[in-house]
């Protein structure tokens, strides 16, 4: 060991000497000075790394008096020989793997931090470089003291010093972010991920002195630079977080990249958005690569998910300067939620659209609306469930089953099993398509099952889109509220006394459409209705799917979709047949609504389950309420018209409701076409 010890003592010997040499001749002039240490830091570099200890442990302390004694002397502006001179710091820390060595490397640099920080300037750069380098470090010890001088920079340093670190605080960021996604240590990422928070403050107290900051950037617009050198880093880093670190971390980096955005949001260019949504759109790029699949379906349901619904938000709170560069993208990215087949993210989707459109439908453009419109077209259109008609069973293509007819034997089971839970907006239609129900059909192959999955999720996004059309035209809830008020009003007999929009302030987007972009989204909603009634249908079809094992314990059916796109199509036509501004398309509105209606009740008296009939309940006394309340003039066609098929409906065993309603249609005709005389004390039905 003696031996050993002696055998450095020339290399210790000549590194003392190299140590004086530089501190006699550190009053040179800088130019000078930079030359000679070319030639000495290199030599620092080597003997720092040097596989034995004590050599290296001697290099990094010289090195360190060198440091201090050089930093006392300070720089002037427009120089950079501080990062120069501390660069061997960074070498050793990258290239030494010495657990000792690297602690030592980070005791040094915390203690310049501590009694320097006045005079470090280009120096911050090589500062946060070994406090990157030992962010993703496993020693606790050497991330821990790293972390406690960084932190310390950031809340004490930058706000004593903050002109003088402009040029480093992208890498003060960087830093933050390489600690945040050392998985090792989740408090110290939670806490860095505070620390960028703070970062956020600095830029927006001080936009100023990054505007004014000279450095080699200066193709940079003076009116940009804040955005360059402050909100971009931040934010950039930020979404890295998102990308790279687990659950928790991220989804606490994405709370806090939006916070950041709400908060600060209102200072900023139309052009920085637009970079902004290039950022924000990555954490959607991350489904593109190739990712085990039940990490894909997490992200999807969590990052994707939260992240969808913070856009939302930003978009309505900053909606002016948003719509012009970004509502076509955004428009864009719902479309491509709901596309994927993850029902959760599909869902959110539609919700998502529904939320921006309610929200600032009020502020949209006719050219908007024409895009939003389109937007909704799209959506039903490319999730259009169509295999449900036509997939067939592998070597069965030509099998002749129990045969096309419209006897579509509902019976409860199979009402409950499928169509209930569809109608519920926001419960998981893929719980019932358990595995046991998959692994139980033997012939079900295993691209059948990967289509039946995504049919499903297709039906869901069918019913969530339908509620959405709803929700925007007459705002949520409503729909709801006046079936139960139609159900109400029938028990008591009164199914003419309300008066539309009585009650309740018209809070829809009704009122911003034009009978064009209704009339789209009609197209839209009757085409789901035609569909989901080719498929109720085709028992043969059904069956078909039901025995290769779809869906699980009964035969599918669209029972819900059937009824409640044709519900929200009466809704409209009825609510344009009100409205005294379209009075000149009144004749074109009535010969829609009375083919809709009469179809409607065509079909209705077709139908020979007693469940599927009770499904239309609601429907039909939409129907008669609505055509009830019309004045005389307008009753009269939709009463001959219907005449015909109200009297068929008599046959059926109906709820009394439905019996009242028809009750009250019947003695209507009657008063309106004088065929009956009214009797004595009963008052007559109102015309209004």
């Amino acid at each position: 060991m003696d031996e050993l010890a002696s055998a450095h003592q020339p290399r210790m010997f000549s590194l003392q000497k190299i140590v004086e040499i530089s501190y006699y001749n550190m009053n040179r002039i800088r130019l000078q000075w930079s030359r000679i240490w070319q030639v000495i830091g290199d030599h620092f570099n080597k003997v720092g790394c040097n596989p034995n200890e004590d050599v290296a442990i001697f290099a990094v302390d010289s090195l360190r008096q060198l440091s201090m004694k050089f930093l006392e002397k300070g720089e002037l502006a427009n120089f950079r020989f501080q990062k120069d001179f501390l660069r061997p710091f960074e070498h050793i820390m990258k290239k030494n793997r010495s657990p000792t060595i690297r602690d030592m490397v980070i005791r040094c640099v915390a203690q310049m931090v501590n009694s320097q920080a006045a005079n470090i300037r280009s120096g911050w750069k090589n500062i946060f470089s070994v406090f990157h380098q030992a962010a993703s470090d496993h020693d606790e010890n050497i991330v821990d003291l790293a972390f406690q001088t960084t932190g310390h920079i950031v809340m004490n340093t930058f706000q004593q010093h903050f002109a003088a670190a402009i040029d480093s605080f992208q890498d003060a960021v960087k830093c933050l972010s390489e600690f945040v996604c050392n998985a090792a240590f989740p408090d110290t990422s939670m806490e860095a991920i505070r620390l960028i928070r703070h970062c956020a403050k600095y830029v927006s107290d001080r936009p100023q002195a990054l505007r004014e900051y000279t450095s080699d950037d200066m193709n940079v617009a003076p009116g940009d630079r804040v955005w360059v050198r402050g909100w971009f880093p931040i934010l950039f880093e930020l979404s890295c977080i998102i990308n790279r670190c687990k659950l928790d971390v991220r989804t606490r980096g994405l709370t806090v990249m939006f916070e950041i955005m709400k908060s600060y949001g209102h200072t900023f260019e139309k052009h920085w958005w637009h970079d902004l949504f290039r950022i924000i759109f990555r954490i959607f790029d991350n489904m593109k690569l190739p990712e085990q699949q039940t990490e894909k379906t997490e992200w999807m349901t969590t990052t994707c998910n939260h992240a969808l619904y913070a856009i939302c938000d930003v978009f309505t709170q900053f909606y002016e300067p948003l719509s012009e560069v970004l509502l076509a993208d955004i428009f864009a990215q719902l479309q491509w939620c709901v596309k994927q087949d993850n029902e959760q993210l599909a869902r959110s989707g539609t919700n998502c659209l529904e939320n921006l459109v309610i929200l600032n439908g009020e502020k949209f453009s006719p050219e908007v609306w024409d895009v939003t419109c389109a937007c909704m077209l799209d959506i039903f259109q490319t999730t259009s469930p169509h295999a449900l008609l036509t997939w067939r069973p592998a070597g069965q293509e030509e099998e002749v089953g129990e045969g096309k007819h419209m006897d579509v034997e509902f019976d409860s089971q199979s009402q409950s099993s499928f169509e209930r839970t569809l109608s519920e907006r926001g419960h998981s239609q893929m719980s019932t398509a358990s595995d046991e129900t998959w692994k139980g059909k033997s012939q079900t192959r295993v691209s059948d099952h990967r289509l039946f999955a995504g049919l499903l999720i297709k039906c869901v996004v069918q019913l969530e889109l339908i509620q959405t059309i709803d929700n925007i035209v007459f705002y949520p809830a409503t729909s709801k509220r006046e079936d139960a008020e139609n159900m109400a009003a029938a028990q008591r007999d009164a199914l003419e006394q309300a008066e539309e929009g009585e009650t309740e302030p018209d809070q829809g987007m009704y009122r911003h459409l034009s009978s064009q972009h209704l009339f789209k989204l009609l197209d839209c909603l009757l085409e789901s209705h035609r569909f989901a009634k080719d498929f109720n249908s085709n028992n043969e079809q059904r069956t078909a799917l039901w025995r290769a094992g779809f869906k699980g314990k009964s035969k599918p059916n669209l029972l819900k979709q059937e009824t409640s796109s044709l519900a929200c199509s009466l809704r409209i036509l009825f609510r344009m047949y009100s409205d005294t501004q379209l009075q000149d398309s009144w004749p074109d509105i009535q010969t829609r609504l009375l083919q809709v209606c009469s179809e409607a009740l065509a079909y209705f008296i077709s139908l020979t389950s007693e469940s599927h009939r009770e499904a239309w309940t609601s429907l039909l006394l939409l129907l008669l309420t609505r055509t009830l309340r019309l004045p005389d003039d307008k009753f009269k066609p939709h009463a001959s018209c219907y005449y015909h098929h109200l009297c068929e409906m008599m046959q059926f065993d109906l709820i009394p409701e439905l019996r009242a309603a028809l009750r009250r249609f019947f003695l209507r005709i009657g008063s309106v076409f004088h065929i009956a005389a009214p009797e004595l004390g009963r008052a007559q039905p109102s015309s209004s």
